[in-house]
């Protein structure tokens, strides 16, 4: 009997949230046109507590999404415009010499943008590898280690980065240590025509679209950990798994997988996968997720953390085939 209104207490809260949820996304909507898929990837990687990679060519609204979204997220937030000459120091603050009225001198610690809730890396590819490599450690611990002393970073915390291209010049490959950081690497692609058309209609009539803040940080926090309270069957868990493992090349059953994958998921991947189905489910008012939210997630989760060999590459094979093929057999 207590599991039953146990369940029941679960189901009327997830159905709280998925409508709450709806009303968030049409919030988002009335800024970005289209791109429904990138708002549900980047409120899925939001819910699951964790961090994106906008990924897309520039003028495709990626900035303006991030911004949207702490606006509806009721969330703090600060922005780091990535260039070459970006210091480490520039994103995480710095300690400054001060002398009191006595004479008396010390150091004090000034919080960089690094210090908020949701911090945007504009164009993060065009940092040097050093000043990228500033942010694993936040990422990661949700803290800064700055001359000795670490540093307590507000909660949440999130880091939604914008990437250009790597064909694009002036752009630096992130390090696999911070891309495995990021849940997701969502594909931001050009709207579709009626979109576009939309968009280019609203832009220019000197009117901008206010949005309305439908959650909070202490909203945020109770939904994540919501979350984690949603079952999953059996079935999907192994299908997570199955997948995982079968995308690394030393260890994958599959042929095709062996010949033309460098190196493949680490366990970070399956996790993902687990938290984000959780919330695609939620997302849709489904009480539990299924094989579906695996496949529909698994090309934003396992791109970013997949290397093709040189081999593979030369013979036009993609992370995309590879992950379709696998997703295929479960």
């Amino acid at each position: 009997m207590a599991t039953r209104k146990t369940q029941g207490g679960l189901d009327t809260q997830l159905q709280d949230l998925h409508t709450k949820l709806d009303t968030a996304r049409a919030e988002i909507g009335n800024r970005i046109f289209g791109q429904q898929e990138v708002i549900d990837q980047t409120l899925i990687t939001l819910l699951a507590g964790g961090h994106a990679l906008l990924v897309g060519v520039p003028g495709l609204a990626k900035t303006l999404l991030v911004t949207t979204l702490a606006e509806v997220m009721g969330l703090t937030n600060s922005r780091i415009q990535c260039t070459p000459d970006l210091m480490p120091s520039d994103i995480l603050g710095t300690e400054v010499l001060e002398e009191d009225d006595k004479g008396r001198k010390h150091f004090r610690f000034i919080n960089g943008p690094v210090f908020s809730q949701l911090l945007m890396a504009d164009e993060i590819n065009r940092a040097s590898p050093r000043t990228q490599s500033a942010l694993l450690q936040a990422m990661q611990e949700r803290t800064v280690s700055v001359a000795g002393h670490t540093h307590d970073l507000p909660k949440p915390f999130h880091v939604l980065a914008t990437q250009n291209p790597l064909e694009h010049e002036g752009t630096y490959p992130l390090p696999e240590a911070q891309l495995d950081r990021f849940m997701m690497d969502i594909a931001v692609t050009y709207p579709t025509e009626a979109d576009e058309k939309a968009m280019i209609i609203a832009t220019t009539s000197g009117q901008t679209a206010d949005v309305n803040a439908i959650f909070d940080a202490e909203s945020l926090i109770a939904a994540q950990k919501l979350m984690t309270q949603i079952p999953v069957g059996e079935k999907v868990l192994e299908g997570i798994v199955t997948l995982v493992r079968n995308a690394r090349p030393d260890s994958s059953t599959d042929k095709k997988v062996r010949e033309s994958l460098a190196w493949g998921p680490g366990p970070r991947a399956g996790q993902t996968l687990l938290a984000c189905a959780r919330v695609s489910a939620a997302l849709d008012g489904r009480p539990t997720p299924s094989l579906d939210d695996v496949v529909a997630l698994a090309p934003a989760i396992l791109r970013h953390r997949m290397q093709l060999t040189f081999t593979a590459k030369a013979a036009g094979t993609t992370i995309e085939d590879i992950i379709q093929h696998l997703s295929a057999k479960l």
